[in-house]
């Protein structure tokens, strides 16, 4: 990547550690064009920004989680299929006319196992995200989701689903086609499912859009995305008017892989590479494929009707609820 690319993909809260490494450089450059031995002072300086490095990425506000799941870089859905599997095929169309670019999903090998693999799928820029509508899917891509669920159910493949969307696409033409019924259909009919199903959030999991291919066996989750009932500036805007509240938001809605890990929505933490997955992407990939495999191995020791069960009572175990009077 070159540097002026780099320095505009900059998060904000990056631009100490980024000052530091720049100085880094431009010491190590003088030192070449002068023949000064500086292997000392460039020491200290890699030392100090390694500490400062692990101080940042160890210490994140919500919001600033929210900017690195958001980050442009991030590895997609594709990325993490085209990684994780020796061979796969796309599959299209919803069987009502329409083939959503912002679900993907097909089948594939993983360690040699068939499996269906399933996502959003956010483009890399404005003309690539415009094209995938950033990840929002239509009603149309979350009855392709179902269809190739249906799939996976009937010839016995367990089903990965990735989770990176802002939101379902909440326009006039979503709602006229039946965004909502859509989504609630896939949530009742996940449950019916027989086969595992995990559930990996790569990035931004937000609102319905995300729960809409998330209801799984396994609930995985990488240390820097979120996942939350809406996203925080929509939140701010709606409880103060004000879409400037977004961090105050962030806070409330427990977004973070932390706070949802004890509130018991997800089942695990994926651990990433210091600084993002988009820093390594291909060690994020191996983390998420090796936690998927131990999954895999777990539930398929389940019949399929304990399996059903235990997810059933999963998510009607999530929440607390009090009766009053």
């Amino acid at each position: 990547m070159a540097a002026s690319e780099r320095k505009l993909q900059l998060l904000d809260f990056e631009k100490p550690l980024a000052e530091l490494e720049s100085r880094i450089d431009e010491i190590r450059a003088l030192s070449e064009q002068n023949g000064v031995d500086v292997a000392d002072q460039v020491g200290q300086l890699e030392a100090r920004a390694e500490q400062l490095r692990q101080e940042i990425f160890s210490s994140l506000t919500p919001m600033q989680e929210l900017q690195l799941a958001r980050h442009p870089r991030r590895p997609s859905t594709l990325d993490y299929i085209h990684t994780l599997s020796e061979e796969w095929m796309e599959l299209h169309g919803d069987r009502r006319g329409h083939d959503d670019p912002a679900m993907v999903g097909g089948v594939g090998r993983i360690d040699g196992q068939p499996v269906l693999m399933l996502g959003h799928q956010k483009g890399r820029d404005t003309k690539d995200n415009v094209a995938r509508n950033f990840g929002m899917p239509f009603p149309s891509g979350y009855r392709k989701a179902l269809r190739l669920m249906d799939h996976a159910n009937r010839f016995n493949l367990p089903i990965i689903s990735f989770i990176d969307t802002p939101a379902a696409w909440a326009g006039l033409e979503a709602e006229q086609y039946g965004q909502g019924e859509a989504i609630a259909l896939n949530l009742r009919e996940m449950f019916r499912l027989e086969v595992p199903i995990i559930c990996a959030v790569i990035g931004e999991g937000g609102s319905g859009g995300a729960l809409g291919i998330g209801v799984g066996d396994r609930v995985m989750m990488f240390e820097h995305s979120i996942y939350s009932v809406a996203p925080p500036e929509a939140c701010a805007a709606i409880l103060w008017r004000d879409a400037q509240q977004g961090p105050q938001a962030a806070e409330a809605l427990k977004i973070t892989a932390t706070d949802l890990l004890e509130l018991g929505i997800i089942d695990q933490i994926l651990s990433e590479p210091l600084g993002g997955a988009h820093t390594d992407p291909t060690a994020a990939a191996e983390t998420l494929k090796a936690n998927i495999l131990v999954a895999l191995e777990e539930l398929w020791q389940l019949e399929p009707q304990e399996r059903r069960q235990k997810r059933y009572h999963k998510f009607r175990n999530m929440g607390v609820f009090s009766q009053v009077g």
